[in-house]
């Protein structure tokens, strides 16, 4: 029961960390990249954000047991790319990262598809579907720039 419980408040604390980035951003350095014309407004990241991070909650909570190993891993990796991208301007790490990341998801999501886990698979696809296109983005500017 305490890792059911723990994950989820890892979660959130892994998002309030990464946003902390915010605080250290250079947001003139940020607007003064070369970027996709997919790339959404600012503000979308902002409503995106909190619902996958509740989402991502509540997947870790039903199938704690299953995935923690590799979804603390990820965790990790997920509220370090902030900082990497946006806080040291580190685009190409940060793009490592990210790639990282998503294997580490698509794994997480083949667990949770072969132990018929069907209703947290399609909660936790969003998150992995938004990183894969946050990757885009990052790949975007890394060649661009």
């Amino acid at each position: 029961m305490v890792l059911k419980i723990s994950l989820p408040i890892l979660t959130f604390l892994i998002a309030f960390l990464g946003g902390l980035s915010n605080s250290f951003t250079d947001w003139s350095w940020y607007e003064s990249l070369e970027q996709s014309s997919l790339r959404p407004p600012n503000y979308i990241f902002g409503i995106v954000w909190p619902i996958l991070y509740t989402l991502m909650a509540v997947v870790s909570f039903l199938q704690a047991k299953l995935i923690y190993k590799v979804y603390i891993v990820q965790l990790i990796l997920n509220g370090a790319w902030s900082w990497i991208f946006f806080a040291h301007q580190a685009l190409t790490l940060a793009l490592f990262d990210i790639i990282i990341l998503i294997i580490l998801n698509v794994i997480i999501l083949h667990k949770l598809w072969t132990n018929n886990s069907y209703v947290s698979f399609f909660l936790y696809l969003p998150y992995v579907l938004w990183i894969s296109f946050a990757s885009y983005l990052n790949a975007n500017i890394v060649f661009l720039n």
